[in-house]
């Protein structure tokens, strides 16, 4: 959420600042709002002012006076108003609050112009995506591969996007799982256990409602199966108040997340590429928004060092202005080269948010400066996204054999040197 002062202050540098987001914000609909809240907000104290003069005059009349019976009658008034403008005080900081929650968090300075994933700009290339591999192939063309992925029976049992792991398959996720987060650890994230369905104050929070209802599952109390393990984490400190001595903080998590994906076709959606539900390790970060730059720089390094000790190809991709995301303030996306598919993968997102879900969330520090309560910065990213890191190792790895070679930092979580599809 932004801060109603900057809005009501500097509306034009927040609507150039929304402009480069490309999207479709009616700033002056909220000002409107904001305007009616504080008109009427300023009638009611008003009133209530009137209201506490009449009591104090009463109070000094003698009971049963034609002065006091006269008080009496003006009290009932007075109260009768100050219900009625109340009523429409409450009605009215609702639609701003609303309002407000429609509103996507500002780009920083450094992101760059742009309105489509085409405008992103290219940060850093690592390794190499022009060797020529023969042996490789896109992941689901793998002899063998569907006895491993079983996509047909999770259709069956589920839906599209729910597949099987079956043997080697299912050894393989809990190989890279335990690896990501043995790694994370030594990096000096903390691990944690978090519940996989939240409430909505927690996806409003986050930034999931009332941007993404459409993308989650939902269920009828109403909870919604996270999309990513960002959102119960995000929540921990939520309408806490932490001691600036604890900044940074750094905690990670494995959950299964779940997503609708609506609107993917083709490639896209073929294999491991795009799921419904897919695991995923996700970094955290609360820190103190004078370091929040350095702390997203580290927080992406770290999500790169898992790709390089998994020998994977990858490029670090600095989104522009339309394709940042309705919450974030900064974001890069890691993308691996995938040899078979002969295309890149995006296996994590790196995003400062800023203050704008902290102010959401009430997730703030005590300044040891003046000991006033000031909001927090929140950082993550994916440290990372199971399915595409594996359709890389796949395909990358992929020996004449038709056996995938296992990179020599997974072996120990693995078991072995190879996976074999017979």
């Amino acid at each position: 959420m932004l801060d109603p002062k900057l809005i009501r202050e500097t509306p034009d540098l927040v609507r150039a600042a929304l402009a480069k987001k490309h999207l479709t914000v009616d700033l002056d609909s909220v000002l409107a709002v904001d305007a009616a809240w504080r008109a009427q907000l300023q009638e009611v104290e008003q009133l209530r002012s009137t209201q506490k003069a009449a009591n104090t005059a009463m109070a000094a009349l003698p009971k049963g006076s034609p002065e006091f019976i006269t008080k009496v009658q003006e009290m009932k008034a007075v109260s009768a108003q100050v219900k009625e403008r109340e009523t429409l005080l409450k009605e009215t900081e609702e639609k701003f609050r609303q309002a407000m929650l429609s509103l996507p968090n500002l780009p920083h300075a450094s992101v760059p112009e742009g309105r489509t994933p085409d405008d992103n700009v290219i940060f850093s290339l690592h390794g190499s995506h022009d060797e020529p591999m023969p042996h490789a192939l896109p992941h689901w063309e793998i002899p063998g591969f569907e006895k491993l992925f079983d996509f047909a029976r999770g259709a069956k049992v589920t839906g599209a996007g729910f597949p099987f792991y079956v043997g080697d398959g299912a050894r393989i996720v809990r190989a890279l799982l335990h690896f990501f987060l043995d790694e994370n650890a030594k990096a000096g994230y903390t691990e944690v256990s978090p519940p996989i369905f939240v409430n909505a104050a927690s996806a409003t929070a986050t930034g999931q409602l009332p941007d993404k209802e459409g993308q989650m599952y939902e269920t009828s109390d109403p909870l919604y199966a996270v999309p990513t393990a960002e959102v119960p984490l995000t929540n921990f400190f939520r309408d806490e108040i932490v001691e600036e001595s604890m900044l940074p903080i750094y905690r990670c998590a494995y959950t299964p997340c779940f997503r609708r994906e609506a609107g993917s076709y083709g490639k896209d959606v073929r294999g491991l590429n795009r799921l419904h539900q897919f695991d995923k390790v996700e970094l955290l970060k609360w820190v103190h928004p004078a370091t929040s730059y350095d702390e997203l720089d580290k927080l992406r390094g770290d999500a790169e060092r898992l790709l390089q000790k998994l020998g994977l190809s990858y490029r670090v991709l600095l989104m522009c202005g339309g394709d940042v995301g309705f919450a974030q303030a900064k974001k890069y996306d890691l993308e691996v080269w995938s040899a078979g598919q002969k295309r890149w993968l995006e296996v994590s997102s790196c995003s400062n948010f800023e203050a704008f879900q902290a102010r959401r969330a009430q997730i703030r520090f005590r300044s040891k400066e003046n000991g006033k309560p000031e909001l927090v910065h929140t950082i993550n990213g994916s440290g990372l996204a199971v399915p595409r890191v594996l359709a890389a190792l796949l395909e990358n790895n992929l020996q004449p054999d038709g056996r995938v070679k296992i990179p020599a930092a997974l072996v120990p979580y693995f078991g072995k040197d190879y996976l074999s599809f017979a």
